[in-house]
């Protein structure tokens, strides 16, 4: 009887400790705006797969293939140093230069279709002067939204972020179902997919407007210079990092595309579609809190070591279950839910199920490599994984089909991610024993 009094006692001492902590009431906040977003794109999913081919979904692939490789450069990453300075008034000056930045790099975008625009319709399998309009257009919400929401995230305004995912969703679902009734094909995904980035941002705007307002006074082109220059390892090696990063994401629609046709490359598109929705149902909300929470962890000097090893195992716990379903009846599923024209989809998902996998439960090592500054070994890694993916997608393009292809990108994608995993955590607990040997030593001397 004591030992049952006991155990309540304690479990009510957790749920209590869980109440009052304002990492999990921030990730709760953000991840009841995501859980909306989510069941509201995946609720239409099974319409709007009824709507569009496996073809209009090629292109529609391989045009955010485009645009989130430049998209992943859009602010150099000064986006991610917003987190770091102690005072707000010097990340006013680092959101000032990722808002410079984008209007920089959209204006190249807009340059280069002027210059290139057949090379860049091959790319992206579409035909006229509509899809690099458009283009130029996704560059500039993209910058803009990631601009906008880092601000929110330092400032902790995780209701507007968490408002801004439901937003999105509805403008972007909401826009594709219209085009889709309107038989508009891939236009009708690509016009979706670009509002509601624009919806979102508005959203946010009304936290950025409110500070700036109050901060705008304090901003100096000295000061911007002098950050710039502070934090110049976010565009050389973060900036580059995420471009490579993207490209190597991009890079499956691309190769699937020429090697073979746009209905395969569609197939894949979708199915990494359908499932990143219950992927980034977790991931967007905990990557907003985690940053900031492991941030300011880092300013105050604790160790983030407990913290990166509960989360990455609390990841992998969580996706194992899910994921094993996945892998055993993929195909039948998505030719229940999504029509039988997608049962190739439920093939490539099956297998892509197990790189998706490792890929959730890096998030921690990806935001921590970037909180103790080791960017530059990112950059190698991130290397490697391009050129694997590519040699995979050119030999599987040769020489096997895209089923055998596409599981073998799964493969060597989930060995990278564990190598990646156990590679920052090795880091980081180095880093950490070395500084609690440093002030040890200092306090043995001052003794």
């Amino acid at each position: 009887m004591k030992d049952i009094q006991s155990l309540s006692l304690q479990l009510k001492n957790i749920f209590g400790r869980v109440k009052k902590s304002s990492f999990v009431r921030n990730i709760l906040i953000v991840m009841t705006g995501t859980a909306a977003a989510q069941v509201i794109g995946f609720a239409l999913s099974p319409i709007i797969s009824r709507l569009y081919s496996p073809s209009d979904f090629g292109v529609f692939g391989s045009f955010s293939s485009v645009a989130t490789i430049i998209g992943a450069g859009v602010t150099l990453q000064y986006t991610q140093a917003i987190m770091l300075p102690k005072q707000k008034e010097d990340a006013i000056q680092l959101f000032v230069v990722s808002c410079l930045c984008t209007f920089i790099v959209t204006l190249l975008c807009l340059i280069g279709c002027i210059i290139a625009p057949t090379a860049l319709n091959g790319l992206m399998k579409t035909n006229g002067i509509w899809a690099l309009v458009l283009l130029v257009a996704a560059i500039a919400m993209l910058g803009l939204n990631q601009s906008f929401q880092a601000w929110c995230v330092r400032v902790k305004a995780f209701k507007h972020t968490s408002a801004s995912q439901v937003v999105r969703s509805l403008s972007s679902n909401g826009t594709q179902l219209g085009f889709g009734c309107l038989k508009a094909g891939a236009t009708g995904l690509v016009v979706g997919s670009i509002l509601g980035n624009m919806v979102a941002s508005l959203n946010l705007a009304r936290v950025v407007f409110r500070d700036l307002g109050v901060l705008h006074r304090k901003i100096r082109w000295k000061r911007m210079k002098e950050l710039a220059k502070e934090y110049k390892d976010f565009p050389m090696y973060s900036a580059s990092m995420n471009v490579i990063n993207s490209l190597s994401l991009g890079l499956p629609v691309l190769l699937l595309a020429h090697f073979y046709g746009i209905a395969v490359a569609g197939a894949y598109a979708f199915g990494m579609r359908i499932l990143s929705t219950p992927m980034n149902f977790v991931l967007t909300s905990l990557r907003q809190v985690l940053f900031q929470k492991a941030a300011e962890a880092h300013n105050d000097g604790d160790p983030l070591m407990p913290l990166y090893v509960k989360i990455t195992l609390g990841l992998f716990a969580l996706t194992l279950f899910p994921s094993l379903i996945v892998f055993l009846w993929a195909p039948q599923l998505f030719v229940w839910v999504f029509g039988s024209q997608w049962h190739i989809a439920g093939e490539f998902a099956r297998s892509l199920v197990v790189w998706l996998m490792f890929m959730f439960c890096n998030l921690p090592a990806v935001l921590f490599a970037r909180i103790i500054r080791i960017q530059d070994k990112m950059f190698v890694y991130d290397l490697i994984v391009l050129s694997a993916r590519a040699t995979v997608l050119f030999a599987g393009g040769m020489y096997l089909s895209a089923v055998y292809t596409i599981f073998l990108i799964s493969l060597v994608g989930a060995i990278l991610n564990i190598i990646f995993i156990v590679i920052v955590g090795f880091i980081l607990k180095r880093k950490e024993d070395n500084a609690e040997l440093n002030v040890n030593i200092n306090d043995i001397k001052e003794q």
